[in-house]
């Protein structure tokens, strides 16, 4: 390679790489393993039946957040299918000496709001878990990707998987933002630019001056919706942002220690001159505060946008188009702003930090959420819970309808009790809108930013947050 410029994924693959397998994959040492209590426990069935141990315990770290409930996490819970799991997950983490951040623990939560909060989460690493959105990480500057149970079951025995190197596309997000659009706006608009297929076969850098501005929980958001574009990660180059968002938490490095972490970060971080497979620009100055119309997270549009017609959309993709507007019940050619909602739901590991807390109830305080809406919020993490009650922020919404909850998934896939109920339509913070993905197989989804989900609970219906700030 020489003195070849080269860009973060590279240097992070090579600084990884075991060893090139027959099949044309790489032998990809996994520096840390994140599990949960949904694709764990077959995985760690695989490693009993070979009689198998974990490879490197030390280097696993389990939460619990997809099924636990949101109204009461008291054990034994009332669902006996979650306890079971619940159990089970604490079983193979004693067996093996894995650290699990239960709700005992103080420190339990969503598990891509709980890596980076805690410091596991760092630079220049690699990062693996059995969830799509494990993405999020890569705004440390981490290659982090979703992988399934079989994938689970080989990191345990080996801490090493086989994959196949990823192009890479560097976007850039240049201009300025205006006043409420936020980070999901951003992606959201990156996705509408791109289509959710537009990132098959690459890693996404995301970089410019508006990324440069972001705050890390920010550029996670950013990240966690890599995957809904095709991408199989995405990742922002650290920086100083990163390392002072990194400083003092409890599994980073510390002192001295860190200060030669950070040295070793700058160095990984792309070089100009870098060779990228394709480049892409947005305007940021073009984005709105977006709504999903539609049925996956590519079909959006900024909340002033009217519902496109059918025959204003490219021919390959009518059919979606059709089937969607039917679906969602959406009248084409109609203003997005002004469709009724049932339940709004701010939280999820795409924006359920405090930023994004506080941001809702900025707007939340505008206003009181009308009878008949259901709104719920639920932090990503029991430090963001406490965090947000330090500061009075569970207060503020609970005195204006909104019901304050433990933290979990909750609604974004609705494997716990919080679900859509029926044709209900909720405006949610979360990452996905397909059929189905709430609870209900036939409920209907649109995506937002916490604000703009805050501004559709006070209204009862979808509205410019821009009017409320």
């Amino acid at each position: 390679m020489g003195n070849t410029p080269r860009n973060l994924f590279d240097k992070v693959w090579e600084a990884h790489r075991v060893r090139e397998l027959p099949s044309g994959q790489t032998q990809l040492f996994i520096g840390t393993h994140l599990v949960h209590e949904v694709t764990s426990p077959q995985a760690f069935a695989m490693l009993r039946e070979r009689d198998l141990p974990v490879r490197f315990p030390g280097r696993t770290f389990a939460t619990v957040d997809h099924i636990i409930p949101t109204d009461s996490q008291v054990r034994p819970l009332s669902d006996e299918l979650a306890e079971a799991m619940m159990t089970e997950l604490e079983r193979n983490c004693r067996e093996h000496g894995i650290e699990l951040f239960d709700a005992a623990s103080g420190s339990q939560g969503i598990v891509h709001v709980i890596g980076p909060e805690q410091g596991i989460t760092l630079p220049g690493s690699t990062i693996a878990c059995g969830d799509s959105h494990t993405s999020t990480h890569g705004a440390f500057g981490a290659i982090a990707f979703g992988i399934g149970t079989s994938q689970v079951r080989d990191v345990l025995a080996t801490q090493t998987l086989a994959m196949s190197r990823l192009k890479v596309r560097r976007i850039e997000t240049t201009g300025a933002r205006g006043p409420g659009v936020y980070a999901k706006d951003v992606t959201l608009a990156i996705i509408r630019q791109l289509g959710v297929n537009g990132g098959v076969g690459y890693a996404y850098e995301y970089a410019g001056p508006v990324l440069d501005a972001m705050t890390l929980e920010e550029r996670m958001t950013v990240c966690n919706m890599s995957i809904e574009g095709g991408a199989r990660c995405g990742y922002v180059n650290p920086d100083e942002t990163t390392y002072e968002y990194l400083r003092g938490r409890p599994y980073a490095p510390q002192g001295e220690a860190f200060e030669r972490a950070v040295e070793w970060w700058r160095g990984i971080a792309s070089e100009p001159g870098a060779h990228y497979d394709d480049r892409v620009e947005v305007d940021a100055a073009k984005i709105a505060p977006s709504v999903t119309w539609g049925i996956n997270p590519g079909q959006n549009i900024g909340v002033d946008e009217k519902v496109p017609k059918i025959n204003d959309t490219p021919d390959e993709e009518r059919a979606s188009v059709a089937e969607a507007l039917e679906y969602m019940e959406l009248k084409a050619g109609e203003p997005i702003a002004g469709t009724p909602i049932d339940v709004a739901f701010i939280g999820s590991c795409t924006n359920g930090r405090i930023s994004d807390l506080r941001e809702a109830a900025r707007v939340a305080q505008k206003g009181q959420v009308p009878s008949g809406v259901r709104a719920l919020v639920v932090p990503g993490s029991a430090r963001v819970a406490r965090e947000a009650e330090a500061e009075g922020l569970h207060e503020v919404f609970r005195a204006h309808g909104f019901q304050w909850r433990e933290p979990g998934c909750s609604m974004c896939l609705a494997m716990d009790p919080d679900k859509l109920q029926g044709r209900g339509i909720c405006a949610s913070s979360s990452n996905r809108n397909f059929k189905g993905r709430q609870g209900s197989p036939t409920g209907r989804t649109l995506l937002m930013s916490p604000a703009m989900v805050a501004a559709a609970a006070i209204h009862g219906k979808v509205v410019d947050v821009r009017e409320l700030l």
